[in-house]
């Protein structure tokens, strides 16, 4: 799979009603998984969304998710930028040059959901979420 940039935008609890929303403008196909999928012991967020795309007929992609606790969310700025793929070198050289100058918020490394993840924001202010797709063996 090519690698893809998209935007990736955090709800305050109300992801799934955004998504759908989104949906029903640009149509498309939705997919969401919540925390529980992934085995959260919050029963708060077992119904949140961890993580939700629609693919659009035109081409766009969009990502959300509802903010976890201990996570701030900010409106107005709750909008970051998602690198994706599978090319692990190419992601993570795109990481590497992101990060010489960034804050890291999340490092590098694998996660609940099976991928390799990061998150930092640059120096211009910009908040970058590198997911590596690991294959699924």
């Amino acid at each position: 799979m090519p690698s893809r940039l998209n935007p990736y935008m955090s709800f305050a609890g109300n992801a799934r009603q955004a998504m759908e929303f989104y949906k029903g403008v640009f149509g498309g196909t939705l997919t969401t998984n919540s925390f529980g999928e992934f085995g959260t012991k919050e029963p708060e967020l077992a119904d949140k969304i961890m993580h939700s795309m629609l693919e659009t007929p035109a081409g766009f992609t969009l990502m959300g998710a509802d903010t976890p606790p201990g996570m701030e969310f900010n409106p107005g700025s709750n909008v970051s930028v998602s690198l994706s793929g599978d090319d692990a070198d190419e992601l993570r050289g795109y990481w590497e040059k992101l990060t010489q100058s960034a804050t890291v918020s999340v490092p590098m490394e694998k996660q609940m959901w099976g991928d390799v993840f990061g998150m930092c924001t640059d120096n211009f202010g910009i908040t970058w979420m590198v997911n590596i797709t690991q294959s699924q063996s």
